[in-house]
């Protein structure tokens, strides 16, 4: 239908240099995250001379405020350890259990998508041309595996960097923060983006490859190669499921333990040396909020672009063997590295930060900026990259699309994301009356608290759904499938900005837990808590993201299984869709009830372990003697790994389940019906539980007179409000983040095991 500007030689050049770029940048943020030593003395990091730059002067605060002691610098160094071996040693535990799961899973790809054709091997008509031949059914179970396997691999790489390098910049923000507030931000932001890039880079990397080393088998073959390129995204998500749940529940189990009986019952601070879980609570932080999100968000991306290619191969892209717009979902990626690159200098070199309030807009600035940038550079590649017009799949028929629609679709996306980021943060952060009116409410009491924390929750789902909903209906409306596809990649296009940004905020959170062990000065603890305050509300807005991109992602799987397991239509007032209607709406709270409930059992446990270590270590009150850590962490650990199997065999088993007993029809009623319903479940539960925190933040920063009336720490409103933030941290930890993966990943695993749906599946209807 025409050529494009940008050569296939350009494509095969720009792919893979903007992600060399982009992991040459985050080694190149490493490396200056790395000068701030953890040891004693004045270093090179701390005794440059000259004046300050982003809100710090070049000298360390005042020796009487316990800033430059040297056992405070090492008492750092040695809680660092701690939490790096607790993250290590869990993480290496669940990896062990995972790598199981894979291997199992990987031998059951290859054994159902082989069979489709009884282990042929002999060349098949291709299915949308049947004219010609393509490889045959046993090759698209021996690729599928692969690329499943290579997918996983990358998704517990994303998970395990991401978690090395935020324990190893925690107890280097909190030394930073002697020299200000300004200081300490650049270091938690350039190590958020450590993370950020890498992942994204490696992402795209890997899949980029991965799809060159196959195009040399599957040749012209183009829809044989992309369906085997699907196992990618359902490894991604796989991986990142049981590691969203696990590290949730570890998480939660000891944040839950040291907040009901350190603060509540024992009226003493958050991360109090004292308090025995208090390691655990700080492990969790980095096994679940950095490892198990950095899994999923590349989950997202994975499926994301998995859905795209898979659409894309049977249209005229596909058919006429055009590379480059054929690979246009990776350049879009490719231009969101260079543009989060660009974005993220505003950040760390362009602004200065010089007090406290300037954090959180210095935040939002970086999601408005990328989104602005992003914008312009998906109109310059939509306009070299694509033809000015082609052909789409659309259930049956061929649809025309021009390339100005194609960038309308990815823009939608792109502001969708940045709208539901705005309300997610509007919601959740302490600075607007939903949190003010919560934090309000614990004058009576937690009940009230809770109510209103509730009906927040509900309410905060309004305009990220009509968010969704119109860039659904427009994506679709210019480009089918394709276009949905397209603008859930256009939301997670800044993933390298995003990530870094809700990386930010556990990093922040342990330089708090580490401030108030090493017993360093209120100043710094103050400093601290600001940026963690800051990266509550961002790390919302980063839920926020996930949960709108999956919902976009799985309706674009669902399309893509549709047209791979050969259903014209999906009526729902079939009986066989129907029923699939009504189990997948129900399967969230199904999900749901699981994964909190597990938390609520591992927290059990963590609860009487604490009180015993008050009860009978004598002198643990008092400072004198020190608390077991070891067993606490131990608790976690196990309860996690034992926990996280019943929730992960629900996501996993029910497609397969459902499609070999029920059928391709049946199947795609459980897809919508979980799509439906999970969103909503996901964004309330994510957006109360981030009200509720930020409501207790709200009261003990006393930062307004409102605040002050509620306050001090220990008050009875007080009290009241922690209530609601622990009844809050399984709702936005572990519930609400891992909704996002059910209803992707089921999604994703129903793709790559349509033909053997389509084929063997509705076994109860034959008989």
């Amino acid at each position: 239908m025409g050529v494009t500007l940008l050569p296939d030689i350009g494509t095969e050049i720009l792919i893979p240099a903007c992600a060399v770029v982009g992991i040459a940048f985050s080694l190149f943020q490493w490396l200056i995250v790395s000068r701030v030593k953890v040891s004693p003395g004045h270093d090179s990091a701390s005794a440059n001379s000259g004046s300050g730059k982003n809100g710090y002067t070049e000298y360390l605060i005042d020796e009487e405020d316990g800033g430059n002691d040297q056992n405070v610098v090492l008492k750092c160094a040695e809680i660092q350890n701690a939490i790096s071996e607790g993250a290590t040693s869990f993480l290496f535990t669940e990896y062990q259990y995972v790598g199981v799961f894979m291997v199992a899973f990987a031998v059951l790809i290859f054994l159902f998508l082989g069979s489709v054709e009884g282990f042929n091997t002999s060349s098949q008509p291709c299915k949308y041309d049947e004219t010609k031949l393509c490889k045959p059914a046993l090759a698209t179970a021996i690729f599928s595996t692969i690329s499943f396997v290579l997918g996983g691999i990358t998704s517990v790489v994303s998970g395990f960097l991401g978690m090395k390098i935020a324990t190893y910049a925690n107890a280097r923000t909190t030394l930073e923060a002697r020299k200000g507030v300004g200081k300490a931000f650049i270091t938690a932001f350039r190590s958020g983006a450590v993370m950020g890039f890498l992942l994204a880079a490696n992402g795209l990397l890997v899949l980029y490859i991965t799809i060159n080393l196959f195009k040399i088998y599957y040749g012209d073959d183009w829809g044989g190669l992309f369906e085997a390129i699907t196992g990618y995204g359902l490894g991604g998500s796989s991986m990142a499921l049981f590691g969203r749940v696990g590290g949730g529940i570890y998480t939660k189990a000891a944040d839950v333990g040291a907040d009901l009986v350190g603060k509540v019952e024992r009226n003493i601070p958050e991360d109090d040396p004292r308090n025995p879980a208090v390691i655990a609570d700080n492990v969790g932080d980095n096994v679940g909020d950095i490892a198990g999100m950095g899994s999923d968000l590349f989950g997202s991306y994975a499926e994301a672009s998995c859905a795209a290619l898979v659409v894309a191969s049977i249209s005229s892209f596909g058919i006429n063997h055009e590379f480059t717009p054929m690979l246009y979902p990776l350049i879009v990626s490719s231009v969101g590295i260079l543009v989060c690159l660009i974005t993220t200098l505003f950040a760390t070199d362009f602004f200065e930060i010089k007090a406290v309030n300037e954090i959180e807009p210095a935040l939002k600035r970086q999601l408005i900026i990328s989104t602005i940038l992003m914008t312009a550079g998906v109109a310059v590649i939509s306009l070299v990259a694509l033809p000015s017009s082609f052909t789409i799949f659309n259930f049956g028929t061929q649809k025309v699309v021009k390339n100005w629609q194609l960038f309308l679709c990815v823009a939608v996306g792109l502001w969708a994301g940045l709208i539901i980021g705005f309300v997610t943060e509007y919601y959740t952060s302490n600075a607007y009356s939903p949190v003010q009116d919560v934090a309000d409410s614990c004058r009576t009491g937690a009940a009230t608290n809770v109510i209103f924390g509730l009906a927040l929750g509900y309410k905060s789902v309004i305009i990220p759904i009509f968010a969704i909903a119109v860039s659904i209906f427009v994506s679709f409306s210019f480009a089918a499938m394709y276009g949905i596809a397209m603008a859930a990649l256009g939301m997670l296009s800044t993933i390298a900005t995003g990530l870094a940004i809700d990386a930010y905020g556990p990093i922040s959170d342990n330089a708090g837990g580490i401030a108030e062990m090493a017993g360093m000065s209120h100043k710094i603890r103050e400093r601290t808590d600001a940026l963690d305050a800051a990266g509550n509300t961002t790390a919302a807005i980063g839920k926020g993201f996930a949960i709108g991109s999956a919902a976009l992602v799985s309706l674009a799987l669902f399309g893509a299984f549709v047209s791979r397991a050969g259903i014209t239509t999906v009526d729902v007032l079939t009986p066989k869709v129907f029923i699939g209607l009504l189990v997948g709406a129900m399967l969230p709270y199904w999900f749901s009830a699981m994964t909190m409930k597990s938390v609520g059992s591992a927290a059990l446990k963590m609860v009487e372990e604490v009180r015993r270590q008050f009860n009978t270590i004598p002198g643990l009150m008092e400072g004198t003697a020190k608390p077991d850590y070891a067993t606490c962490v131990k608790i976690s650990t196990d309860a996690s790994i034992k926990e996280m199997i019943p929730p992960g065999a629900l996501v996993m088993l029910t497609p397969l389940i459902v499609g070999i007993f029920f059928g391709v029809e049946t199947l795609s009623g459980v897809l919508a019906g979980s799509l439906v319903s999970g969103v909503q479940i996901a964004i309330s539960a994510s957006n109360t539980g981030g009200a509720w925190d930020n409501a207790k933040k709200y009261i003990e920063a006393g930062a307004s007179e409102h605040a002050i009336s509620l306050g001090p720490k220990g008050s009875d409103p007080h009290k009241a409000a922690v209530i609601g933030d622990t009844i809050g941290d399984p709702l936005k930890d572990t519930s609400g983040p891992s909704l996002n993966i059910l209803i992707k990943l089921m999604a994703v695993e129903s793709l790559v095991f349509a033909p053997f749906f389509a084929t063997h599946g509705g076994l109860l209807f034959k008989i």
